[in-house]
């Protein structure tokens, strides 16, 4: 068996507890990405936030073969030139700048990047597009706090997500209220929601696999969409032999 590629998932800073602790500060990975990223034949490796490597990403960027970028809290709206409104949720800077820098990175190296919910949308602002802090159709795809909203999502024929998915229409688990707002450079939408046509799939046609994707892919055990991940970063390690 030859060499799993390692594919980064960014971890998220918590407060947490167990046994006696409250209240710790944490970094936290919702274990499905790892599992998802295991069974695509990957070999996952945690990404907490690091001041060293937001500033220097590149001895980090060099023990990956693919980069996930997870799910959580909304992103600091000053990152993409915006005034905070009254809907968006607490940010966390630190992990907001250390995901930029490795998304950019991973960018510029034509590594394999996936970005799923946040992380889509993170994608968007490392490429210097803009978010919509509450899109008027969240309580469509939010209407309960810590539970999944089901809708289908329709994919442009050809596309990369079309492709990673297996198909041109999927039904979703969905759980964001924030949506792209001016599209990144380099960026084209290649998916939407039904019926109310919120963008839910980003790629940059110019990379061998830089995707974005609003649904949570990582709630389904051996998503095709994390596989594709694994296989185009088999894809670039073959090359690089």
């Amino acid at each position: 068996m030859g060499r799993r590629p390692v594919v980064g998932i960014t971890a998220a800073i918590h407060p947490a507890a167990w046994t006696v602790w409250r209240d710790v500060e944490a970094n936290v990975s919702q274990r499905t990405y790892s599992l998802v990223a295991g069974d695509a034949g990957g070999l996952p490796l945690i990404l907490p936030p690091d001041e060293a490597t937001a500033d220097e990403p590149d001895q980090l960027l060099d023990m990956l073969d693919a980069l996930l970028l997870t799910g959580g809290a909304d992103i600091d709206p000053a990152l993409y030139g915006a005034e905070r409104e009254n809907e968006t949720q607490a940010s966390n800077t630190e992990r907001d700048r250390f995901e930029l820098t490795l998304a950019r990175g991973a960018l510029e190296r034509d590594m394999p990047v996936l970005g799923i919910c946040r992380g889509m949308q993170l994608l968007n602002v490392a490429c210097g597009g803009t978010l919509e802090q509450h899109v008027p159709e969240a309580e469509r795809h939010l209407h309960t706090p810590g539970r999944f909203s089901d809708h289908e999502v329709r994919l442009e024929p050809g596309s990369l997500a079309a492709r990673a998915a297996g198909r041109e229409r999927v039904a979703v688990r969905s759980h964001h209220h924030q949506g792209i707002g001016k599209l990144g450079d380099g960026l084209v939408a290649t998916g939407w929601s039904e019926p109310d046509g919120v963008i839910e799939a980003i790629e940059m046609p110019d990379r061998a696999f830089a995707l974005g994707i609003l649904w949570h892919a990582e709630e389904e055990r051996r998503t095709p969409v994390v596989a594709a991940l694994a296989d185009a970063a088999r894809e670039r390690m073959a090359v690089a032999r």
